[in-house]
């Protein structure tokens, strides 16, 4: 039966607690969309290191539908072995580049939305894959997941063999590592969770008492079907579907007439600032129109009670700019860096807007360039900012900064929390293509710096950056109709 994510999370959470019960994920075609070790051969490609002959066997094997064990361990053997006398920190950068050259934007963010699940029901969580330790460490660092069963390289003097250890977690090989990491941390895999994608995990999933086939292939598709097991499908990662691809021309073409409509009263009206109101409401809501978004907002006339303020928002997508832009709708600004003032059209509609270009590369003009934010903030204009300067891959929230908070102490206005929860399901962080969803978002009470000093700011960030993680953890039941 195929269920949505949502019906997974609310199985999870209606279940067992307790590290008792385990949560196994499949990595490949599972948590993200395709196969990492593409990466690694495109990358091998492109820089000559592969020759015709073996291009050519790699192929012809990948395109078999049904591995056997054999060919499998023979395909993982020839890729440990173009490793031998390599050191494991060499194989780390090599897959933490290519994690966030060509891996990361394929991760499917319902799947973080399961994992957080069972993070919160207590649970034991381990990726179990036949690809390498190497391979899986980026997104279990980035999920928060302790442990991996993968397919293990033989060591020796510091330096990779060539040769793994026992056998590849494939097939029977991945339900019996499964087995025993339940034995030794005594978990009860009869009241577990498997998720995985591919026929060969057939055997991993008859292991747990809670199978779910996740984007399955056909035998295990017609597996789960005849079980009655969960099946989730999910939007795929790798390319935006031709009708998402579409509609992020259409938006896109639609904002920028916009644009040209808002850019024509100001040169006829002189009334700059009313010209960037009319850009900056109609624009979003023609994008959102165009693209069939719809955002779900908690408390928000929370937008205009407190206004001058520091609005921050937790930033995973360049789509938070345009959820800003349909909420907050008229009288802000905002901060970037300097390099987008050069972005054609866009930058010249910043200027208008009086964003504050930072250069990053040097702190004195960082700080002289926000004094125009803090102008803005004293008659009246409101700012929004994210506080963890960077785009993250998934909803974690990476470090606050402190210079929002900075800004709202000088101008002597509010901060207002902006919480948006799944920005990266309509635009990924790297992605150029939006798609149709709906945008969860919830405003929290205004927070006072007035009191704020030197010495006690890390701790007040603190404090409000835990605000954003406990309702990202625990989100609001209620919420306004989209």
């Amino acid at each position: 039966m195929s269920i949505a994510s949502e019906a997974a999370i609310q199985r999870i959470l209606e279940g067992p607690k307790g590290p008792k019960i385990g949560a196994f994920f499949d990595f490949d075609g599972t948590l993200i969309d395709g196969f990492s070790a593409a990466a690694y051969f495109t990358d091998r490609i492109k820089g000559g290191h592969m020759g015709a002959k073996e291009i050519v066997d790699t192929l012809k094997l990948a395109r078999k539908k049904d591995l056997s064990d054999d060919e499998f361990a023979e395909i993982i053997g020839d890729g440990i072995m173009e490793w031998a006398g390599q050191s494991e920190e060499e194989l780390r950068n090599l897959w933490s580049r290519l994690w966030f050259d060509k891996v990361a934007p394929n991760m499917f963010p319902e799947m973080w939305k399961v994992i957080q699940a069972h993070k919160r029901m207590g649970h034991t969580i381990a990726v179990a894959s036949s690809a390498t330790p190497y391979q899986i460490e980026p997104i279990a660092a980035e999920y928060g997941i302790e442990h991996i069963l993968a397919t293990q390289p033989r060591i020796r003097n510091g330096k990779l063999t060539g040769g793994i250890i026992g056998k590849p977690l494939w097939g029977q090989g991945k339900a019996n590592a499964v087995k025993a990491f339940a034995k030794d941390k005594k978990i009860t895999l009869s009241k577990s969770y498997g998720y995985a994608n591919g026929d060969e995990d057939i055997a991993f999933l008859q292991s747990v008492g809670c199978p779910s086939a996740v984007q399955p292939k056909p035998k295990l598709e017609a597996l789960a079907i005849e079980s009655e097991w969960p099946i989730l499908r999910f939007p795929p990662r790798k390319r935006g579907p031709a009708k998402a691809m579409a509609r992020t021309v259409g938006a896109y073409a639609a904002m920028g007439a916009t644009f040209l409509a808002g850019l024509g009263y100001a040169k006829a009206t002189g009334e700059t600032r009313k010209a960037v109101d009319f850009i900056t409401a109609m624009s979003s809501d023609a994008a959102f129109a165009v693209l069939g978004v719809k955002a779900k907002v908690i408390n928000r006339e929370g937008l205009n009670a407190h206004r001058p303020c520091v609005f921050l928002l937790n930033h995973q997508s360049k789509f938070d700019m345009f959820v800003m832009m349909h909420l907050v709708r008229t009288e802000f600004t905002g901060a970037a860096k300097i390099e987008a003032r050069k972005v054609p059209g866009f930058g010249r509609f910043m200027e208008m807007a009086d964003v504050a270009f930072l250069d990053r590369s040097n702190s004195n003009k960082a700080i002289d360039a926000l004094k125009p934010a803090v102008d803005r903030l004293k008659k009246g204009l409101s700012l929004c900012i994210a506080p963890e300067g960077t785009r993250s891959w998934t909803p974690k929230l990476g470090p606050f900064k402190k210079g929002p908070f900075h800004l709202a102490m000088q101008a002597g206005v509010p901060v207002v929390p902006v919480v948006i929860r799944n920005a990266g399901e309509i635009m990924g962080r790297n992605d150029q293509t939006m798609r149709s969803g709906t945008i969860h978002v919830a405003i929290l009470d205004p927070i006072d710096v007035s009191d704020w000093t030197e010495s006690n700011m890390v701790e007040r960030i603190a404090e409000v950056r835990q605000k954003f993680v406990d309702t990202l953890e625990n989100w609001p039941e209620e919420e306004e109709k989209a």
